[in-house]
């Protein structure tokens, strides 16, 4: 199959928004770059820091709790670590998730926008070291095949944006749902190699319309009525490191 990467993309802050990019690096059996770096919790998450752990997106200010999250257009600058965040009706906010006062900032800027949809104190917690805020502990990087998110849109009878699944790489080219079989299969991107890891288990998260914020279609109920499953999507591992674009070719090896 003729495949390429349609999109690469990026969430610094679990649960916010997707930042697109025209190349990465990627390292072998390290989470996607700059991915999940921070997560807000929604009262105490019972995470430490010094002994970091894989915790419940469900402790975290994320899409499949409050959908009010996709309210806030977020984009982060590794560099200085300074995140800005605009939404309606609100000003502006620009801060460094590297300082304490910064982190805090953010925390009161988001209260303030999610109301009473955010049901605890909020907090912005940082992995340290190579921990990242993943749904699944091993879930290093994740793919969408845009085939299978148009084969349910025409299920379904209506678009369904792309996007609602947070994924780092979008590849065109695969026929639909192939990739549920893919788990162990070896993919080549130029230099660069991937295993296949497992397939993706979807969850609320996915009903949010990310440009509305509306919890508008109910994704996991639409794929297992016409499928039979509540799969779309693929993790896989890093085996061998290299530069990735859109526009390269994705094959099979």
């Amino acid at each position: 199959m003729h495949a390429s990467i349609a999109g690469l993309y990026r969430h610094p802050v679990k649960g916010f928004t997707p930042e697109a990019l025209d190349r990465v690096t990627l390292a072998a059996g390290a989470c996607f770059p700059c991915d999940r770096l921070f997560a807000v919790e929604n009262g105490p998450s019972g995470f430490d820091p010094a002994a970091p752990a894989h915790i419940s997106k469900s402790r975290f200010t994320v899409l499949a709790q409050i959908a009010e999250v996709a309210r806030a257009r977020t984009a982060y600058d590794p560099a200085s670590g300074v995140l800005s965040a605009a939404a309606d009706g609100m000003k502006d906010f620009s801060g460094d998730l590297n300082d304490g006062a910064g982190r805090q900032a953010f925390a009161d800027w988001l209260a303030a926008l999610l109301g009473e949809a955010a049901t605890g104190q909020l907090r912005v917690i940082e992995g340290p070291g190579a921990h990242r805020f993943m749904d699944h502990p091993l879930g290093h990087v994740s793919i969408i095949n845009l085939a299978s998110v148009r084969d349910l849109e025409a299920k379904i009878g209506r678009p369904v944006n792309p996007l609602r699944f947070r994924a780092n790489l979008y590849v065109e080219g695969w026929a639909p749902w192939v990739e549920n079989d893919w788990a162990d299969r070896e993919l080549a991107i130029g230099e660069v190699r991937m295993k296949g890891f497992k397939p993706i288990v979807r969850c609320a998260a996915t009903a949010v319309d990310p440009e509305t914020a509306e919890r508008d279609i109910d994704i996991p109920a639409a794929l297992f009525e016409h499928y039979g499953h509540v799969l779309c999507g693929l993790y896989v591992h890093v085996t061998r490191p290299g530069e990735i674009r859109p526009g390269d070719l994705v094959e099979l090896s």
